[in-house]
């Protein structure tokens, strides 16, 4: 009897020092993290800059280009994305394999140009 008043006794004992040790694990975790966001929020500048200095403005001939293309719509890159896709599967199976390759490199270039024409919709040719 005794001898196990003494084992739970010892496992009691145990369990808690395994709680104090998870507890600490817990909290030095914690505090790294806090530490980590502390650190990191040093060197982020969260708030948007309302206007790019001189030096990292656009220039004018890109200005320029940006309003044009600004009035397309931007679904027309991506129909014409879906087009050279089309066009380079029509080429594979004619045979003709390299122009095929061609044309179907164009696809991942019009995308990009649709999304810079969307931010340019949506923030200005200068991100103001």
């Amino acid at each position: 009897m005794e001898d196990t008043m003494t084992q739970n006794y010892n496992s009691e004992k145990q369990g808690s020092g395994m709680t104090n040790m998870a507890e600490n694990a817990k909290n030095a975790v914690s505090g790294a993290v806090d530490r980590a966001r502390n650190m990191a929020g040093q060197y982020m500048d969260t708030d948007p800059k309302a206007h790019p200095s001189q030096e990292h403005r656009e220039g004018p001939i890109a200005r320029a280009i940006e309003q044009q293309t600004a009035k397309l719509p931007s679904d027309t890159f991506l129909w014409a994305a879906v087009g050279s896709m089309g066009l380079s599967l029509a080429l594979e199976l004619m045979g003709e394999e390299k122009k095929a390759n061609f044309v179907g490199h164009w696809a991942p270039t019009l995308l990009i140009f649709g999304l810079y024409n969307k931010m340019v919709k949506l923030q200005g040719s200068d991100g103001v």
